[in-house]
């Protein structure tokens, strides 16, 4: 007994480093690009359309392939799983630094979604598996996950800026290459989780719906700033997404095994935490790719100086999410999830200070407030989400979850790049307004909706 448990603790370790390198890694790549975007639009001849798409192709596919990355790793092993998707990511990876022109870069952005998509569920199956005999290491483990990806995610201009100094944009692809290759080892030295070779069966129906359905929407809104809403490929679209999104809860609510378990909605603690997680990504994701072309295309920074300017953000996401879990077991669910977006919401609305000439000064409080706003809501939210449900059905409910706050993030893109337009002071006001308000109203929602009692489990 003793020889066996210390060869899972072992695996443990190995566990944990792979799970946060790739949970890190695909959160990095979300919104890494943005710094790059001016450059790519210059080398590549890409408008604010082509750098939509080139964000977006990524956001998207991952959203809506992440219940499906799940399903795979349940079936066929999360271990085994996770190592397909992490060469896939790399392959992806190499293609985008390759990519001759903006329609490859998208299609292989495209891949690396899939990719991430694989990744995700899988790594928080294997941390579940390795440290399933210890509750409270299981805590610690999901807790350094967690802040493993937030801080990849807010480190993504940073980097980005970086390599960005280094020369070619290319290589804000070509550097996943060596850190796939480390996942991919770690990976190979943790235990496999067991096969469910009669699990829950797969929804293709609702999967293919659910990408319809997405595309449609994102689509018309990107294409409908150069082409026009009356344009037939705008109004094409926009019909694909009023057929396929009806079509997509109608299926689900009659298959025996569906993508989106609508049930789970039925509880208005979950219903508000998935739409507050959303409202989230929406607003971050669609007011950093804004900024990013707000700093080098108004205020004339460079690549680099663009990615220096998001370090106070990345720092108050690192301090945020060591206080986060003291915070919400002191204040409760509902409290932090109230507060976060209250603070969340100054913090944009902060950003109406800047015109052309602001000095970067201007910008450092909501640089700080609309990270910490983030990092004090979003784990609350995730306990609101797990507490709502049943214990066997917390895997679902947090892939849902994930997949309705990347599906968020791409629509961010799509909405506040589409309002930025030419006009990027103007767009920024308005998206900054529109922020505040989401915000706001998911705060005042959460506070109605969730029940005090609420606790994270």
């Amino acid at each position: 007994m003793t020889m066996v448990d210390h060869r899972r603790g072992a695996g443990t370790g190995w566990t944990q480093a792979a799970a946060n390198l790739g949970f890190a890694l695909v959160q990095l790549d979300v919104t890494v690009v943005n710094v790059a975007l001016p450059r790519l639009g210059s080398d590549l001849g890409a408008g604010i359309s082509g750098l939509q798409w080139i964000v977006d192709g990524y956001a998207l596919v991952f959203s809506v392939m992440l219940l499906v990355g799940g399903f795979l790793g349940d079936r066929f092993g999360a271990r085994r799983t996770y190592l397909a998707g992490v060469g896939l990511f790399a392959l992806a990876s190499a293609l985008c630094g390759l990519a001759p022109g903006v329609v490859s870069l998208v299609a292989a952005r495209a891949l690396q979604g899939v990719g991430a998509a694989v990744m995700l569920p899988c790594s928080l199956s294997l941390i579940n598996h390795a440290t399933e005999h210890d509750a409270p290491l299981r805590l610690r483990a999901v807790g350094l996950w967690t802040a493993a990806g937030s801080i990849g995610l807010a480190s993504g201009p940073v980097l980005g800026g970086l390599l960005l100094a280094g020369g070619s944009w290319r290589w804000i692809f070509l550097v996943n290459l060596p850190v796939c290759l480390l996942a991919g080892l770690f990976a190979l030295r943790a235990p496999e989780t067991p096969r469910e070779e009669e699990g829950q069966g797969f929804d293709p129906w609702g999967q293919v719906l659910a990408v319809l359905a997405l595309a449609g929407l994102v689509g018309a809104v990107i294409e409908a700033h150069p082409l026009g809403f009356t344009h037939p490929v705008v109004i094409g679209l926009l019909a694909l997404a009023a057929v396929a999104g009806p079509l997509f809860v109608w299926v689900e609510g009659r298959t025996a095994a569906p993508v989106l378990p609508l049930s789970l909605f039925r509880s208005s603690t979950f219903s508000t935490a998935v739409a507050y997680g959303t409202v989230a990504n929406v607003t971050f994701y669609g007011t950093v790719f804004v900024l990013s072309l707000y700093f080098q295309r108004v205020r004339g920074y460079s690549g680099p100086a663009t990615g220096f300017a998001y370090l106070p953000m990345m720092a108050t996401f690192i301090v945020v999410n060591l206080v986060n879990a003291r915070l919400v077991a002191r204040f409760g669910v509902r409290t932090c999830m109230v507060a976060g977006f209250l603070v969340d919401a100054f913090g944009f609305a902060l950003l109406l200070t800047l015109d052309a000439g602001s000095p970067y000064w201007l910008a450092l409080p909501a640089f700080v407030l609309i990270p910490a706003g983030m990092g004090t809501g979003i784990p609350a939210m995730i306990g609101a989400v797990l507490a709502s449900v049943d214990r066997s059905r917390s895997g679902v409910a947090a892939a849902v979850t994930n997949a309705a706050r990347q599906a968020g993030g791409a629509v961010g893109v799509a909405v506040f790049g589409t309002l930025a337009g030419p006009d990027l002071v103007g767009g920024l006001h308005v998206g900054a307004v529109l922020s505040a308000v989401l915000l706001v109203a998911m705060a005042l929602a959460a506070w109605a909706l969730v029940p005090g009692r609420v606790a994270a489990r």
